[in-house]
């Protein structure tokens, strides 16, 4: 049909095959925008939506409603924006609605409560209720209305709903739909002079012929310096703290017609305060890494720098943002991790002071607001995780992404399972912006681009300034056992030895295990039992510090048992060795030293993880134990030892970048030490000290590791060569998990063949009672290939969910999963 009447096409943050149509009411034509988020109506409920198309005419099914409202009076999204979450969208093989809600902060993802209300005209006579329904509808004359989770709470049960349904057949109540603002400006009280008074030398003088009190007239005083930068408008809070005052003080002051006291909006972004410090000179491999990229980006090449680590490539990445910000543009500074953002940041702030905000999921949801606010003003640079790059950056002219290699740049739930790298690159291409890699130990896939020509290779192979590379030892643990050095300990002698050395000459020490809690689990000798999760196939991890077995894949919990829950013997004995017990055992050996771990259970939060590195920084903790979070690129003045714990559990992973993971994690590792002049060393404890990535890591050969990957990978047709998807299929019954996977295989077979491997049951075959199988598709990295076999995966799903018995098993498609 076609008219006068206008349609949009709304995206709506849930996982929705398509977009939905509504009409436009006449009144809010001239409002309506591509970007804007409006408010819908969809089964019930109400959503915050994105327009993505505006249109005269519609083919619908289904009956077109209007959208209720305009949320913001200019778009939040440009065309480009759009075009990436388009990108994400098709590529990843998940709906527009799932990577809006990935992309938006949760500020502006609005959608309705449930609200109960007693009904309009209703008779408030209740004698007909039972005890349960009186109580809501007595509530309700009181409240006027009431949440879900209020009438639970009023009747102290969890099932509720049936007397909703009662109380809702008897004309008693009726349901309504609110949209929740999530989002408000941060208020604080502050003081303005009154009118009469803005004349200085009146103020003065009333000050000597009225203000007896001391501490008014300091309050007085600290509003004069504190407003000499131009702002009248002064927290109160600031006059607190400089004139040493209280609210009595300002409350008379506001009597006697000095000051007004108002509420006034303040950012929740931090304000840098500190001088700007010049930055340090550049090396001559830094001007000639410069000068290099600067080629490339004449040929709009995404730019690859394998720097060693500590060859100086955040300096380099410090005088490219300069000439950005000199440019007018916007730069965006990709880390893996927020633990790493703590000193990055404070090393930026020191450059470009008020220019930089953060952006990261640990921030509160008032704060990536704000920043998404200000990004869309212009802030010049945003160091953030991998979420950043959905901010709306108005003129993007540098992206670049620390640490390329990690594996934290990839989603994996839920989706979209994005790869922020990969991403990045075409973000880069599409804003017209350049994109620089960087990595000591780059991935495979980033390395192949560079060397075939792809992306720019730039190579940096000396340590910035007078640091040298550490000197890496190898401890054979096979040989320490044998002879009775290694008994019921984790830390060899070699190691000991070493540490003791260390920390007498005021050195500190990192030591590395990627395994937290202080044992991966329990058994008994008499009978054999194993502590098991109850919801999954795996064992369960012993937190002796929370007295407490745990499972790292659902949260389940359970006390450590004193006997076996099985024989009811007492020989229990504990499995390996986790960063709890390691730390332990060098509290021990180590009772002077002032020893700390840091890993999830220790760095839950932000703050956790910030007190932490402060504490490592400013040299008032000796040890630092803890899983890869150590591994990142952290940048420690006295830090002379890391330590190894066990290298062969990294190599012993059943995945095909296992050698690569491996490979990074030690070098990653070891290269924080050492990076002040005094050489560093590095001890690699391993059972297969003969392993080949553990020769390639202590000789820093990563030419000879990437041949013989590249090698392995093309001879077993794994990627670069091959592309990979990975399709996971879950339910709750088994057997019905069984069927769905036999035709999901089946019909993928009967188009693709050989490329389609499974299904397979993973090595953890249930995960929160959840039971799993695998399909795996081996593709040529051909795009008419990939694209058909996209087409017809998501097409074999929806075949699936037609087909009783086994519609209601999960299916998740991961796109380049790595």
């Amino acid at each position: 049909m076609k008219n006068d009447q206008v349609y949009v096409a709304v995206i709506i943050p849930l996982a929705l095959p398509m977009e939905y149509t509504y009409s436009v009411p006449k009144h809010l034509v001239d409002s309506i925008d591509i970007g804007v988020r409006v408010e819908v109506a969809l089964k019930r409920k109400l959503y915050s939506g994105i327009v993505c198309l505006i249109g005269d005419s519609v083919d619908s099914k289904y009956a077109i409603k209007d959208i209720i409202s305009i949320l913001d009076p200019m778009p939040i999204l440009s065309d480009k924006q759009l075009d990436l979450w388009k990108w994400v969208a098709n590529y990843y093989c998940c709906t527009l609605g799932e990577v809006m809600h990935a992309a938006l902060p949760s500020g502006l993802k609005l959608e309705s409560e449930t609200k109960i209300v007693l009904k309009e005209n209703a008779n408030y006579d209740f004698s007909g209720l039972n005890d349960d329904e009186y109580l809501v509808a007595e509530a309700l004359t009181i409240r006027n209305e009431l949440t879900i989770q209020e009438i639970s709470e009023i009747l102290n049960k969890k099932t509720i709903y049936p007397i909703i349904r009662s109380l809702l057949d008897k004309q008693v109540l009726e349901i309504k739909e609110e949209l929740i603002q999530k989002y408000s400006a941060k208020k604080v009280r502050a003081i303005q002079l009154s009118p009469e008074f803005t004349d200085q030398a009146v103020l003065l003088q009333f000050l000597d012929d009225k203000i007896r009190s001391e501490g008014q007239e300091r309050a007085i005083l600290a509003y004069l310096t504190l407003s000499k930068s131009g702002n009248m408008l002064i927290p109160v809070s600031d006059i607190y703290e400089m004139a040493r005052v209280n609210g009595a003080i300002l409350k008379a002051l506001e009597k006697k017609g000095v000051f007004t006291i108002s509420k006034i909006d303040v950012s929740r972004l931090k304000v840098y305060s500190d001088d700007i410090l010049e930055v340090p000179d550049l090396s001559i491999e830094q001007v000639s890494a410069i000068a290099a990229i600067k080629e490339f980006q004449i040929e709009k090449k995404p730019v690859l720098i394998h720097g060693i680590t500590g060859s100086g490539k955040t300096r380099v990445y410090i005088e490219l943002i300069s000439e950005q910000i000199k440019l007018g543009n916007q730069c965006l500074y990709l880390l893996p991790e927020i633990a790493l953002t703590t000193q990055i940041v404070e090393r930026l702030e020191h450059y470009f002071g008020d220019d930089i905000a953060i952006y990261h999921s640990r921030m509160n949801n008032s704060e990536r607001v704000e920043t998404w606010n200000a990004v869309m003003s212009g802030k010049k640079v945003i160091l953030g995780a991998r979420s950043s790059l959905f901010l709306p950056f108005q003129k993007l002219g540098l992206i670049i992404v620390d640490e390329e290699h990690d594996p934290s740049y990839k989603q994996t739930n839920p989706s979209p399972r994005y790869n922020a790298r990969d991403t990045s690159v075409v973000l880069a291409r599409m804003t017209n912006a350049s994109v620089i890699l960087g990595s000591a130990t780059p991935s495979i896939e980033s390395y192949t681009n560079a060397v075939n020509g792809k992306y720019g290779l730039i190579t940096i192979n000396k340590r910035y300034g007078n640091s040298v590379l550490p000197i890496i030892k190898v401890v054979d643990l096979k040989r320490e056992k044998k002879v009775g050095l290694l008994k019921d300990t984790s830390i060899s002698k070699p190691l000991e030895d070493a540490i003791t050395d260390f920390l007498s000459r005021n050195k500190q020490v990192i030591i590395f295990q990627n395994r937290r809690g202080f044992a991966p689990t329990i058994q008994c000798n008499d009978c054999g039992w194993i502590a098991e999760c109850v919801n999954c196939d795996v064992t369960l991890t012993l937190h002796r510090y929370f007295k407490e077995l745990r499972c790292h894949y659902c949260g389940h919990r359970t006390k450590n048992p004193a006997a076996c829950p099985d024989c009811g013997g007492d020989n229990i004995f504990e499995i390996g060795q986790g960063t709890e017990r390691i730390e332990e055992d060098l509290k021990l050996k180590f009772p002077e030293a002032v020893i700390k771990r840091m890993d999830h259970d220790t760095a839950k939060t932000k703050k956790n993880i910030d007190s932490i590195i402060y504490d490592f920084s400013t040299g008032k903790t000796d040890i630092l134990v803890g899983t890869q979070m150590v591994t990142k690129g952290f940048d420690f003045d006295h830090l002379g030892l890391v330590g190894i714990i066990n290298a062969d559990s990294l190599t012993r992973f059943p995945d095909f970048r296992a050698s690569e993971r491996a490979f990074q994690m030690l070098t990653q590792v070891a290269g924080r030490a050492g990076r002040r002049g005094e050489q560093g060393l590095v001890i690699i404890q391993a059972f297969t000290p003969e392993h080949p990535t553990i020769e390639e890591t202590i000789h820093y050969k990563f030419d000879k590791f990437y041949q013989r990957e590249m090698h392995e990978r093309k001879q077993f047709h794994f990627p670069p060569f091959l592309k990979l998807i990975y399709i996971e299929l879950k339910h709750s019954n088994a057997d019905k998990l069984k069927l769905a996977a036999e035709f999901f295989t089946d019909q993928l077979k009967k188009r693709l063949g050989h490329r389609v491997h499974g299904p397979i049951i993973p090595s953890i075959g249930r995960i929160k009672n959840k039971y799993i199988q695998f399909i795996n598709i081996k593709i040529e990295p051909k795009p008419k290939v990939i694209n058909f076999t996209k087409k017809l995966i998501i097409h074999t799903r929806g075949e699936m969910q037609n087909i009783q018995g086994i519609k209601g098993v999960r299916v998740n498609i991961d796109v380049d999963p790595y």
